[in-house]
């Protein structure tokens, strides 16, 4: 290797001369394998040296980039940059290969590959696979194939699409359980893999050395460091010069193991970085670069440790903890130095207070981790430039792509280590930060998911004090000055929301990182044992204590509503808390209970330095919240975990009395911030601050903020003194002025508007402090239990909403995993599945849970909802939901009152808590309420009488024990609040009398009119407190009757606790702190003193409460007196479930149980007979009130009976127009009564109301939709449903579908025919058809055109489109898009066709004749143009319109009049088959028609007909003539050769025929004439049944037909005897050339089917069956006949009596022929003979296709959709990779047609054509116009209905029988075969316009 590197130095070489002038690859080769030959030999100096020149020349860094100006270097050809370069790698491959071909090179490497993992590295969007059960590290993933080619059937996995992309793990024990790998890495292939042979890689230990050096040259050419940061476009622009070179070195990496180890020793080796890239030497070029490289690493505030006493990484310095602590203070000069290197700080400074408290050691330590770098090896400085150019894509995957190699993993993971301080600087100056934070994670989340690998660089590297130190270093750039508190004096400073570093979220990948590293227990425990670290980590924290400050704006609405609070909730929750979560969970044992100390006692210092830096004393400052104490909560949840897993003692963590009311102070600000904005008393800081209300409870932050704030209370209530406490609370919530006896009080700090609610909140946080036990002794079971019931009572839940909801533990390492076995088995016992169902309204259900009966029987509890809900309706939701369970269950019928719920019991430690509820403050709190509402007072509801009587409750279950009975004496010190209750204990207070209460009130308060009691002195301590607390007067003393107040109850608590504590503390002691605001306002009136009469106690009151209640006297009576097990028994589920009088009554029950005394005194009082309530005297100004309430009252009934009347006129309206599908009430048009002398129907017009008949100047008009569809187009002709193809084998081909055969036959009839005739003997619109539906209601033409111009006028956003005529019925709401005109005259033709016929065929013939040929004879004329003519003509433009240009012209002549003429009788066409359809293709069902209310035809048919008769058909070339008349001179017409025949009536479409008879008549038509025309179409019919059959037989079939017939030929009934006819027919045709060309091929195509006499007379009527089918439908709706019902076997004899084919007098007894329906114009014989010959001379010529035309496939099956796979996956593994055919990429979102099987691109770009998405384009082609597509990539199915669009939701569900949008969760998904029949149904019956609401347009887009 020296001599290599001196040749690389030294002059020129002699092989060199010989090189340049060798030419292509050949030469290449040859020089490649002569010096392979030289290196072989064991002298290989020379050969060493030759390659070093060679390269030296091939590898020039100067060329490629700085080539383009002027070429310098003469070799290498001037090819321009590319071409050098590529000549380059070109080089690089010959010599690697040494002379062979280099793909053989390759397989050969790939040989020795010892591949035991898989390694292959993905970039963002890939789709990879994540199993849980074979998951050691939660961020194991697998790529596809790995995943499905391992078993893990039945874990718990999901697919998931890479954010910021990843890496294969499977093969890697460190990360996955063995048991998930795939076949091909089980095997631990290293054993038998022989040993690479040395010659095969020997090139590539010389040649890539010198191709990474080039590589890193090109970086620092390319990296020019200018005034600013390099912009992106230079940046970019270097590396796609670079592309193929890094490509490379990619392949490289994938050849395998043996080809990795080399890179590896390349990479890593540091005495070849050091010969090749130290700059010395005279290569003006490498000196130049090296120049570069010292540039670069400079400006990025980095040094070259030359000069300076190098601290190597490499070796770890010993006390590294002693240094971080040292030197807290900081010392200036250092940090200046540190600042200005990093140079974006200055920028972004905002100079108010910025790092006033920078807390950074400036120990050199840091110096080194933040400033100092080293770069030692290839790979160290490659990883510098990738961080320099800003993590490239290309880079981080070869980088990865190298990681299976063990060396170079902790080479990698040390350099990843060393940079990591500049990776956070390039971050923070970084414009795409998003990006880049995406690539670090990519690359760190390999590294540091490996436990191993994490110890051993958190040993050798200090990981740990690098990461914490770049996280402080990070944050210190956006600090300013906290205003929490003291503002002028805070000496605290927090990060700013504001800044982008927050706001973008820039720090998570270091986060995750940290995140990641502690999920390992080795490292958290180093972590958790260094107290430096610790120190550092708290003052990380204490960083966010405090931050996005809330100040309540007080006079106006504040102008701009700041969002940084996303900001702070997200950092508190990643940078704070997840840490948090982490470490907690390496302390679940006691040995760890070390650690829990250390983290305690550190924060505690914390918490401590903070309340000194912000100046606290006592109070905090008013209207100030903010929600982010993450001190307060690791001191919390750390206090939990010790008691709950590491049995420490609570008391041992604890710090004094001081310090504890202290702690209690933020967090209860927060809770009495949130009832306050609750109360809207912050309306004036906007929505925000409600969004930070609901953030802080909702389900992913609640259990890091409410859960450990409550905790923290509770912990400080346990151990404060109660009285203390619960007046802090009260006073806290501002209500302390409201808990007065006196009617009537003063707030000062409360609004009065607001006092109700604030009472209420301070009652309902109390009730929850002292029922929660969340960390308070419930097991992790029970608590997951409490969750899922909350939610599931609030509303029933999907299972992904569920697990949603449950608070997780954020950190995703930790304790119980979602979906664990835990979560399921709980859910199953509480809840009950509901199956996923679709209502009729077309909104789709979820698969749902919903709670067992006895879930809310016993485990509803309302405190966790009120403490769970985001949403205070939730609450008001789950309340119904109970009621409604318990009306259901017949348990209590009325309004039930939250019910109580027992508690688990409290864990030791926390017993202290009970005493809040034994403490005489509270009693006289409850005392003081029950009083007011017993009296009526204002601002008190029914809630807090619930919450009163819940405390009361919870009181008596949790009494003290040692209470004995006896303990009345009223010895012992006595406080000064002590002459209300004589003890603490709440059963024997319950009892005692209140006589007297002293009160301040206002002078107007009505107390001051009675006579106060003689001989009271009012001791006034005004000086105190204005408003007052009751105190009583006791008789003996009452001259010094005592004041209570609540807050100087307080003050003295606090002042004691003071005092008690050490010196130091009196040294902050300030003089009693009385801020201004509870001096009285200048407004309020004087306050006097009165003295109230009580005389009551607890019990009395609760006993006239339950009077009050009840609304009776004397209501409540004992239950014991008649029961005396009442008392024994524990539990009565009778007072389970109830109002607030069985509240009252469970709770005097329960104090009777308790003690004696209480049993005989509630006797007592119900003996005496309750005085009625003194009325109280009404003044004028409350009568005034009650007579408005009284008015309200009144006026809201009257507003209730309307509505209820509203309501059921509506619901009757709704089941008569909306009824979707019920064939039981006729039409709301049709309003004609049954009598004959009806002459004109009558319509309403539902704009104007106004009813009428439709005339020629006013029309009316039904409200239709028109769409184009192509439904019938889909029909195919076998059963065997098609697939969607899900592999490259199946492929769907669209030759069988209706639409393409009837082409097919369209195009060869126009191939030998007229074209004009052609056009009359088809239909068109199987493709593209004009379909026509209503909803049934009317409207006047000029109505509706007002309505029209008011829609446009009107500026909403509607989901349809007004100029295009578009609009919603009035009535229904229903889409549609034009108004059908109604045809005045009878609505049914009723008085036509009652009249029996009895006119002979003959004569009908020669009527229809004549009035086909009398043009215009229509009743309207059309000379004349009235209105109804008009828009007649209007409506027919709308109908042409509505499907496109190329579904209506079929004609070779555009434009040709007989194109019209064709569209139109095929509209009829069209909506008549699909009326077929509907019905189910059949009608055996019979009845009016499914959509015999909606149908239009009759109005439809009098537009087309109207339209037909323009055009009369030459009486020529009438079919009518050709059907009953025998025309002489046949051959004239044939004769003539150069002309293009007639159509021969043998291969016209009958049904076509039908409506051109039937169109061409005046209407409106009779009901004789149509029979006619129908029994002579059906003659005809038969003959081409006949004709078919014929063809479809056998030679010898024929010959035997043609033989039997001939012998019946002269008998009676020869006309109708199918034997005679076929005969007749076959004789007929074997004249021509029709039957000769039977080659051997032909008898392949015919069925070998033994034709009996049944199976000719099925195949017959099977071909008749279609006509006969459309003719009833017809003959329905224009003569409005009921169709009959019937079996399937006999729909035809049925169909042919209805249309009156079969003679009256037809017997049923002998089987049925169809023969028997004929009814010849003319001899059979003759015009069979006569359309036979047409025929033939066409078949003279055209055997084939004759033949082809004659057989008519008449089945067709109904159309259906592609038969879905079961499973999703299937779908999404072949189509999310597969290609498009169009542009060949894998479209970004793409999409198959589900009719078609179609893959198509959605919104893509590339396959756009005329500005029409691909999508959109093949919506109009295969469903002209509706398109159903399944999206890939989100399992939704789209539908695009002409210029609109709409989601309609999933046909897969997953096992919980929920939607997977997006595949978010990707779970394993299964088809909804009934959802997947829904949107069958919608799309066959048109339905999606009326069943799907959310449209919205797409312009072409999709």
């Amino acid at each position: 290797m020296a001599a290599a590197a001196a040749a690389a130095v030294g002059g020129p070489q002699p092989a060199q001369s010989e090189v340049p002038e060798q030419g292509p690859a050949l030469d290449k080769a040859a020089t490649a394998a002569h010096l392979k030959a030289a290196l072989s030999r064991p002298d290989n100096r020379a050969g060493a040296e030759e390659l070093q020149a060679l390269l030296e020349r091939v590898l020039n860094a100067e060329r490629p980039l700085a080539g383009a100006a002027g070429g310098e270097e003469a070799a290498g050809g001037g090819g321009g940059p590319g071409a050098a370069e590529e000549d380059a790698l070109e080089w690089c491959k010959c010599l690697l290969a040494g002379g062979g071909g280099y793909d053989e090179f390759c397989a050969a490497v790939r040989a020795y590959d010892p591949a035991a993992l898989c390694g292959l590295v993905w970039t963002a969007n890939f789709v990879a696979y994540r199993c849980r059960t074979c998951g050691i590290s939660p961020c194991m993933s697998l790529c596809a194939e790995c995943f499905h080619q391992g078993d893990h059937t039945g874990h718990d996995f999901n697919m998931f699409r890479s954010q910021a992309g990843g890496a294969c793990d499977c093969g890697d024990s460190n990360v996955m359980r063995e048991s998930g790998f795939c076949r091909r890495h089980q095997i631990k292939s290293s054993s038998n893999i022989p040993c690479v042979p040395k010659d095969l890689l020997m090139m590539s230990e010389f040649v890539l050395p010198r191709f990474i050096f080039c590589l890193i040259q090109y970086l620092r050419e390319g990296y020019n460091e200018p005034a600013d940061v390099p912009s992106e476009k230079d940046l970019n622009k270097v590396l796609q010069l670079l592309e193929p070179q890094i490509s490379f070195l990619e392949d490289l990496t994938k050849m395998g193991g043996a080809m990795r180890s080399v890179l590896t020793q390349v990479l890593t080796n540091q005495q070849n970085y050091k010969d090749l890239t130290s700059g010395l030497g005279e290569n003006a070029c490498a000196k130049k670069s090296h120049e570069k490289y010292l540039i670069a690493l400079k400006s990025s505030g980095l040094t070259y440790p030359e000069d300076k006493l190098v601290y190597g990484m490499q070796e770890p310095s010993a006390g590294t903890s002693t240094l971080l602590v040292q030197g807290l203070a900081g010392a200036p000069g250092a940090l200046g130095q540190v600042e200005s290197s990093d140079e974006e700080d200055q920028d972004g400074s905002q100079g108010l207070g910025k790092r006033k408290r920078v807390k950074l050691s400036s120990g050199t330590k840091d110096q080194s981790i933040m400033d100092v770098l080293k770069h030692k090896s290839f790979l160290e400085e490659l990883l510098f430039w990738t961080i320099k150019y800003e993590f490239p894509q290309k880079m981080v995957t070869f980088l990865l792509n190298m990681l299976p190699d063990q060396e170079y993993k902790v080479a990698f993971t040390k350099t990843f280590v060393q940079h990591y301080a500049f990776i956070m600087k390039t971050l923070k100056k970084s414009h795409e930060s998003d990006t880049m934070s995406n690539r670090i994670v990519h690359i760190s989340v390999q590294l540091f998911s490996n436990e191993e690998l994490a110890r051993q660089v958190t040993e050798e590297c200090q990981l740990l004090d690098i990461m914490v130190t770049v996280l402080l270093y990070m944050m210190e750039s956006c600090l300013i000055k906290s205003e929490l508190q003291d503002e002028e004096n805070s000496l605290h400073v927090v990060v700013n929301c504001g800044e982008a570093l927050l706001k973008n979220n820039t720090y998570w990948p270091l986060v995750s990182d940290f995140i990641n590293i502690l999920s390992h227990q080795s490292v958290a425990k180093r972590f958790l044992e260094d107290h430096g670290l610790l120190v550092t980590w708290m003052n990380f924290v204490s960083f966010f204590q405090g931050m996005n400050l809330n100040k309540r704006e007080l006079n106006e609405h504040v102008e701009f509503e700041s969002q940084t609070y996303y900001a702070a909730f997200a950092a508190e929750l990643e940078a704070c808390a997840q840490p948090m979560w982490g470490l907690l969970s390496h302390c679940k044992v006691r040995e760890t209970q070390e650690y829990t100390r250390n983290v305690v006692r550190y924060c505690l210092e914390a918490l401590q330095d903070w309340f000194d830096a912000i100046n606290f004393v006592d109070e905090p400052a008013p209207n100030q919240v903010t929600f982010h104490l993450p001190l307060h909560r690791y001191y919390a949840m750390f206090l939990s975990k010790a008691v709950k897993c590491q049995e420490l003692d609570l008391d041992s963590l604890l710090p004094d009395q001081e310090m504890l009311m202290k702690l209690m102070i933020h967090p209860l600000q927060i809770q009495a911030s949130l009832a306050e904005i609750h109360s809207n008393m912050w309306v004036r800081n906007g929505l925000q601050i409600k969004g930070q209300a609901m953030t802080y409870v909702q389900s992913h932050f609640c259990n890091s903020m409410i859960d450990p704030d409550i905790y923290l209370l509770q912990v400080c209530a346990s151990r404060l003194d109660p009285d203390y406490f619960i007046s802090s609370v009260f006073e806290r919530f501002k209500v302390v002025d409201l808990l007065t006896m006196a009617s009537q009080h003063h707030n000062t700090v409360l609004d009065v508007e607001h006092e109700r609610s604030m009472l209420e909140g301070a009652l309902t946080f109390l009730v929850i402090l002292l029922s929660l036990r969340l960390h308070l002794g419930m097991s992790d079971d029970e608590i997951l239990r409490a969750e899922m019931v909350a939610q599931l009572c609030m509303n029933d839940r999907t299972h992904s909403s569920l697990l949603d909801l449950i608070p997780e533990n954020p950190n995703p390492k930790s304790g119980i995993i979602p979906g664990s076995y835990s979560f399921e088995s709980v859910l199953s016992t509480v809840a009950d599945f509901k199956a996923p169902v679709f209502e009729p309204g077309g909104s789709m259900q979820q698969g749902m849970y919903t709670p067992k009966a006895e879930v809310w029987d016993q485990e509803f509890d309302p405190v966790m909802v009120i403490l769970r809900t985001v949403y205070r309706r939730d609450v008001q939701s789950a309340m119904d939901r109970y009621t409604a369970f318990l009306k259901q269950s017949g348990k209590f019928p009325g309004n039930p009152w939250p019910p109580y719920k027992k508690r688990t019991s409290l864990h030791p430690s926390y017993k202290g808590l009970m005493r809040l509820l034994h403490c005489k403050t509270l009693h006289i709190v409850l005392f003081t309420l029950l009083y007011k509402i017993l009296m009526d007072h204002q601002n008190l509801s029914e809630h807090v009488l619930c919450m009163v009587l819940y405390l009361i409750e919870l009181g008596l279950e949790n009494s003290a024990e040692d209470d004995s009975e006896e303990e009345v004496s009223m010895g012992g010190p006595e406080r000064c609040h002590d002459s209300w209750f004589p003890g603490s204990n709440l059963v024997s207070n319950m009892r005692h009398f209140i006589n007297y209460v002293r009160v301040r009130v206002p002078e107007t308060a009505p107390e001051l009119k009675r006579d106060s009691l003689a001989g009271t002195s009012s001791d006034d301590l005004g000086s105190l407190q204005n408003s007052r607390r009751p105190k009583v007067l006791q008789r003996e003393n009452s001259g010094t009757a005592q004041v209570f107040s609540l807050v100087a109850e307080r003050r003295k608590k606090f002042q004691e606790i003071i005092n008690r504590s050490s010196s130091e503390a009196n040294q902050v002691i300030r003089p009693p702190y009385t801020p201004k605001k509870w001096s009285a306002p200048g407004s309020a009136p004087p306050l006097t003193t009165a003295i109230l009469e009580i005389k009551e106690s607890i019990l009395s009151l609760l006993i006239k409460l339950h009077h009050k209640l009840s609304g009776k006297q004397n209501s409540y009576y004992p239950p014991w007196l008649d029961d005396i097990e009442v008392l024994i028994q524990p539990e009565i589920p009778k007072y389970n479930h109830g109002d607030g009088i069985t509240a009252v009554e469970r709770i005097l029950l329960k104090s009777a149980m308790q003690s004696r005394m209480n049993k005989r005194i509630i006797e007592e009082i119900c003996r005496k007979v309750t005085p009625p309530v003194p009325p109280k005297k009404i003044t004028a100004a409350e009568k005034k009130t009650l007579d408005k309430e009284e008015r309200r009252q009144k006026a809201r009934e009257r507003q209730q009976k309307l509505l209820a009347e509203f309501a059921s006129r509506q619901k009757s309206f709704m089941e008569t127009a909306m009824d979707v599908e019920s064939p039981e009430n006729e039409s709301p048009m049709e309003i004609a009564t049954a009598e004959p002398q009806v002459s004109e129907a009558v319509y309403d017009c539902v704009i104007c109301g106004q009813s009428g008949p439709s005339s020629e100047d006013r029309p009316a008009g039904l409200v239709v939709l028109l769409q184009a569809s192509s439904v019938l187009g889909q029909c195919r002709d076998n059963t065997e449903p098609k697939k969607l193809p899900i592999s490259e084998e199946e492929q769907i081909y669209p030759w069988d579908t209706c639409a393409a055969v009837h082409d097919v036959r369209l195009s060869l009839l126009q191939r030998y025919f007229k074209d004009s005739s052609c056009l009359l003997a088809v239909s068109i619109g199987w493709e593209g058809g004009v379909y026509v539906q209503t909803c049934g209601h009317t409207l006047h033409i000029d109505c509706h055109k007002s309505y029209m111009e008011s829609l446009r006028n009107d500026q909403v956003l509607q989901g349809f489109s007004v100029d295009k005529g578009e609009f919603t019925c009035p009535l229904c709401r229903q889409f549609a898009n034009s108004v059908l005109p109604c045809y005045p005259g009878s609505n049914v033709e009723s008085n036509l066709w009652q009249r029996p016929s009895n006119k002979s065929t003959q004569d009908l013939i020669k009527e229809v004749e004549e009035l086909q040929g009398r043009p215009g004879a229509f009743p309207v004329s059309i000379s004349s143009e009235t209105n109804l003519s008009k828009e007649m003509e209007s409506v027919m433009k709308d109908i042409k319109n509505t499907t496109q240009k190329k579904y209506r012209d079929y004609s070779k002549t555009p434009g040709s009049p007989d194109n019209d003429f064709l569209f139109m009788y095929s509209v009829a066409r069209t909506n008549l088959e699909l009326e077929l359809i509907h019905r189910g293709g059949s009608l055996c069902s019979g009845g009016a028609s499914t959509a015999g209310k909606r149908s239009c035809l009759n109005q439809l048919f009098h537009v087309l007909a109207l339209h037909m008769r323009l055009y009369t058909i030459d009486s020529e070339y009438n079919p009518w003539k050709k059907l009953t008349q025998l025309i002489e001179d046949m051959n004239s017409q044939l004769g003539n050769e150069e002309q293009q025949p007639e159509v021969p009536i043998l291969y016209h479409d009958v049904t076509s025929l039908l409506l051109i008879q039937i169109l061409l008549m005046p209407q409106p038509l009779r009901k004789e004439h149509f029979s006619c025309i129908v029994k002579v179409l059906f003659t005809l019919l038969y003959t081409q049944a006949l004709a078919a059959l014929s063809v479809k037989g056998s030679e010898e079939d024929r010959s035997a037909w043609k033989h039997a017939g001939a012998l019946r030929k002269n008998t009676c009934d020869a006309e109708k005897s199918c034997e005679v006819l076929l005969s007749f027919v076959i004789s007929e045709l074997s004249k021509g050339k029709l039957y000769c060309e039977e080659g051997t091929q032909e008898c392949a195509m015919v069925s070998p089917i033994a034709w009996s006499p049944e199976s000719m007379e099925k195949y017959i009527q099977a071909f008749c069956l279609p006509f006969l089918r459309i003719s009833s439908l017809l003959q329905h709706h224009l003569f409005g006949e009921d169709l009959p019902s019937c079996q399937e076997e006999e729909e035809f004899s049925v169909l042919a009596s209805c249309l009156g084919l079969l003679p009256a007098f037809y017997q049923t007894d002998h089987p049925f022929l169809s023969a028997s329906c004929l009814d010849w114009p003319v001899t059979a014989l003759d015009i069979i003979t006569q359309w036979c010959s047409e025929i033939r001379s066409f078949t003279e010529r055209h055997a084939e296709q004759g033949k082809a035309l004659l057989i008519q496939e008449s089945r067709w099956k109904l159309p259906h959709l592609l038969q879905l796979p079961e499973n999703y996956n299937t779908i999404f593994q072949y189509y999310h990779r597969k290609t498009c055919s169009v542009c060949t990429k894998v479209p970004k979102d793409p999409a198959v047609c589900l009719v078609c099987g179609t893959f198509v691109c959605l919104k893509g770009l590339c396959c756009k054509q005329q500005s029409y998405c691909e999508c959109v384009l093949h919506s109009q082609n295969c469903g002209a116009g509706t398109g159903i597509f399944l999206l890939i990539n989100a399992s939704v199915i789209i539908i695009i209905r002409g210029h609109r669009f709409c989601l309609w939701g999933s046909v897969y569900l997953d096992a919980h029988g929920e939607e997977d949008r997006d595949l978010r969760r990707g779970k394993p998904l299964y088809i909804c075969e009934e959802r997947y029949r829904v949107l069958e149904q919608q799309w066959i019956a048109h339905t999606f316009d009326h069943i799907n609401k959310r449209w919205g347009p797409h312009y072409n887009g999709l």
